[in-house]
């Protein structure tokens, strides 16, 4: 039985060893191959405003005691928006519209104004975009790059010449951020 079983571990050994033998022969006629994978993605240019839309910003009585427009109650008025935007061409312009009486008296009075201008300044990024309500037309565009944080936006150079019309005052400062 002793030699049944000397043989046996023989006979398996040597299996083994011609088995590994013939395992490196075929790593060495055929080595290993790889491939590469690559992984791409995108991200779109995005600009975002975050929170309330829209944002009120409420001026009180515009007039002094004597009729003419109080520019304080203009001048200095902010309020701020939180945006973003993820591109270094992004892109900010502000609109805004003057304040004018709703609805509008046809003809306007003499010595009388039913609209007041002013200029409305948006900031981000360190970058500011501006309009005056007397020209037509929003801003001009301003590179604003990647941000994210506060565009506070302030009104000043209130202006309107003659006595104002009592009733209800509205304009609108829209700042827009375009991806670039």
């Amino acid at each position: 039985m002793k030699i049944h079983s000397t043989l046996f571990a023989g006979v398996s050994l040597g299996l083994g060893l011609m088995a590994g033998a013939q395992a490196m022969a075929a790593d060495a006629g055929n080595p290993p191959v790889t491939n590469i994978v690559n992984i791409d993605a995108t991200v779109a240019a995005k600009c975002l405003f975050t929170g309330e839309s829209p944002v009120s910003l409420h001026l009180g009585e515009l007039a002094t005691a004597v009729g003419n427009l109080d520019t304080s109650k203009v001048d200095n008025q902010s309020v701020t928006l939180n945006g973003w935007c993820n591109s270094a061409g992004s892109q900010m312009h502000v609109e805004a519209t003057r304040l004018s009486l709703t609805p509008a008296i046809v003809p306007n009075p003499t010595g009388f104004v039913q609209q007041v201008d002013y200029t409305a300044t948006a900031v981000a990024n360190g970058h500011n975009a501006t309009d005056d309500t007397s020209i037509s037309g929003p801003g001009t565009d301003v590179n604003v790059g990647i941000f994210t944080g506060q565009v506070p936006v302030t009104l000043s150079n209130a202006s309107a010449v003659g006595l104002l019309i009592a009733g209800s005052y509205q304009g609108t400062v829209t700042v827009t951020l375009s991806p670039g």
